[in-house]
C-alpha cells in the first residue's frame, strides 16, 4: 500500500474478512444444534463430524488458493494461468471424492480400518455423497475471493458469506420441515448448497476486478507466471493443508479406541465449532498479512495488531469455558443432553488457549507466503501432525485418557511444536522486510 499503514486501516481491511470467518463459524454450531435436536443425535453428530473431516481432507489442496490468488495474480496472463490451475485441481479433488464413496472402499475404510459402528458408517456415507460438489466449489470461490481481497474489496467477500449462510439456513429448514431425513443429511446438504451459492456469488462480484486485471499485460507488469512456478510456490501450501486436515481421521481412529468413544465422537464437533468461532479472528489474518505487508513499519503494526488479537480471543473463550456460560452454551444453544454437556466442559477449558495459537501461526505463515518461502510451512505442519499423533498414542494407549480430552491436548501440543519450528524461518524473513 502506498499510504502509511495505520491500525485503523488494518482494522478496516481485516474486519470484513473476520466477519466472513465469524459467519462461517456460526454454521458449525447451527448445524450441530439442528442435528442434536433430531433423532439419534449421538450417531448423527458422530457421522457429521467424520463426514466433514473426510470432506476437508479432499478439499485440502484448494484451501490455500485464496493466499495464492492474492500473492500471484498480477495481470491478464497470471490470472488465466492460475485460474486454469484451479480448474485442474478442482477436477482432481472431485475425482478423489467420487472414488471415496465407492461402497466397498468406503466401508472397508470406515468400518474395518477406523472401527466405526456400522450405523455411523452408513450415515457418514450418505453425508459424503451430498458433499461431492463441496471441495471444488470452495476452490473456485477462494480463487475469486483472493482477487477481491487484492483489489481492496474485502466487504464483497463478506457479502458472499452472507449469501452462503442464508442459502444454508434455507435448505436446512426446508429439509427439516418438508422431508423426513436423518440429521446428518440435513447438515451435509446445507453445507454443499451454501458453498455452491457463495462460489457463484463470488464470481459475479469479482467480475469488475477481473476485467481490470485482464487489462494489465505481462509486459506492463514485468513478471511472468508459469504452471511450473505456480506448482513450486503452491505445492508446499497444498501439502500443508492436506497434512493438517489429514490428521482428523487419525484423531477419529484413536478416539474410536478410547474410553467413552461414542460420547467423545459426538461432542468433538460441538467443541470444534465453538473454538472455531474464536479461531476465526486469527484465520482471517493470514490474508491480511499477505496483502498489507510492505515496509518495516507495516510489519510492526501488523505484529502488534496480532498480539492484541491473540490475548482477546483467549480471554473471550476463557470467559465461556471457566464460567457457567459453558453449561448454557452446551445445553441451551448446542442442544446437548445434560450428560454430554457436563462431559464437554473440561475439554473446553483445555481448549481455551488454542485460538491464540491460530493467530500466531497465521501471522507466521503470512510472512512466509509474502516472502514466497512456503517450504517451512509444510515442514511445520509435518511436525504438528507428528506431535498430535504421538500425543494421541501416549494419551490413549498409555495413559488411558478419555478420547476427547486426549484429542484436545494433542491438538495443542502439535500446534505449539509447529510454532516453535517456524520461529527461525519467520525471523529470517522478517529481517529482510
Amino acid at each position: 500500500m502506498k499510504e502509511a499503514l495505520t491500525y485503523k486501516k488494518i482494522f478496516s481491511f481485516w474486519l470484513p474478512l473476520s466477519a466472513t470467518w465469524l459467519m462461517m463459524s456460526v454454521e458449525g454450531p447451527f448445524l450441530t444444534a439442528v442435528i442434536a435436536r433430531m433423532a439419534d443425535p449421538e450417531y448423527n453428530l458422530a457421522a457429521y463430524g467424520i463426514a466433514f473431516s473426510l470432506a476437508l481432507i479432499v478439499e485440502s489442496p484448494v484451501i490455500m488458493m485464496m493466499s495464492a490468488s492474492i500473492a500471484l495474480v498480477k495481470d491478464k496472463e497470471s490470472f488465466k494461468t492460475l485460474r486454469n490451475f484451479v480448474y485442474y485441481v478442482n477436477l482432481l479433488i472431485t475425482c478423489i471424492i467420487l472414488l471415496l464413496i465407492i461402497p466397498s472402499f468406503f466401508y472397508s475404510f470406515t468400518v474395518d480400518l477406523m472401527g466405526l459402528p456400522l450405523r455411523v458408517a452408513q450415515l457418514t456415507h450418505n453425508a459424503v455423497i451430498l458433499l461431492i460438489p463441496w471441495p471444488a466449489a470452495i476452490g473456485y470461490r477462494r480463487f475469486y475471493q483472493g482477487i477481491m481481497i487484492s483489489s481492496n474489496s474485502t466487504r464483497r467477500v463478506a457479502y458472499g458469506t452472507i449469501i452462503r449462510m442464508s442459502s444454508m439456513f434455507i435448505v436446512a429448514i426446508l429439509l427439516i420441515y418438508l422431508f423426513r431425513v436423518d440429521g446428518v443429511v440435513v447438515g451435509a446438504a446445507a453445507l454443499s448448497s451454501g458453498v455452491i451459492m457463495e462460489a457463484l456469488a463470488s464470481r459475479f462480484m469479482a467480475r469488475k476486478f477481473v476485467k481490470k486485471i485482464k487489462e494489465i499485460s505481462k509486459h506492463e507488469n514485468g513478471e511472468g507466471l508459469t504452471y511450473r512456478s505456480i506448482f513450486k510456490f503452491y505445492y508446499p501450501l497444498a501439502l500443508t493443508s492436506f497434512i493438517s486436515l489429514g490428521v482428523q481421521p487419525v484423531v477419529t481412529f484413536f478416539m474410536g479406541q478410547s474410553r467413552m468413544a461414542l460420547e467423545s465422537l459426538a461432542v468433538l464437533p460441538v467443541l470444534n465449532s465453538l473454538v472455531f468461532f474464536f479461531r476465526s479472528f486469527g484465520l482471517s489474518y493470514q490474508e491480511v498479512g499477505i496483502a498489507l505487508m510492505g515496509e518495516r513499519e507495516n510489519y510492526r503494526r501488523l505484529r502488534n495488531f496480532a498480539g492484541v488479537m491473540a490475548i482477546s480471543v483467549v480471554a473471550g473463550l476463557g470467559l465461556i469455558a471457566f464460567t457457567p456460560l459453558s453449561e448454557i452454551w452446551f445445553k441451551d444453544v448446542a442442544g446437548l443432553s445434560e450428560q454430554l454437556s457436563n462431559f464437554s466442559i473440561f475439554p473446553l477449558m483445555i481448549y481455551s488457549v488454542f485460538p491464540a495459537t491460530t493467530v500466531i501461526i497465521s501471522f507466521q505463515r503470512a510472512i512466509l507466503v509474502y516472502s514466497r518461502n512456503t517450504r517451512p510451512i509444510t515442514y511445520a505442519t509435518f511436525i504438528e501432525v507428528a506431535g498430535i499423533t504421538l500425543m494421541l498414542l501416549l494419551a490413549i494407549k498409555v495413559f488411558s485418557l478419555i478420547g476427547v480430552v486426549a484429542a484436545v491436548i494433542s491438538y495443542l501440543a502439535g500446534r505449539v511444536a509447529a510454532i516453535l519450528y517456524l520461529m527461525k524461518p519467520f525471523k529470517k524473513e522478517t529481517a529482510k522486510i
